[in-house]
């Protein structure tokens, strides 16, 4: 598949770079930190959602008393 993105100039010259140290493609380093960053961006994104949802009353809570308590840890 192809795809096409914008990044900085910055950016793109760190990975034209590290293609050229090391003979890989800029295509080779993009895939992996694609590969590498994108179960932390999936993390990121489920964390922020259900916080939304806990906020929003859209799913049940316990206050830490009510953990504390249940786990018999005020004793």
């Amino acid at each position: 598949m192809t795809t096409s993105i914008r990044i900085p100039e910055e950016t793109q010259r760190r990975l034209d770079d590290l293609a050229a140290r090391t003979h890989r493609s800029r295509s080779f380093y993009l895939r992996e930190a694609i590969e590498r960053g994108l179960p932390q961006v999936e993390w990121e994104y489920d964390i922020a959602q259900r916080a939304g949802e806990a906020r929003s009353g859209a799913v049940a809570t316990e206050t830490l008393a009510e953990v504390v308590a249940e786990l018999g840890l005020d004793r």
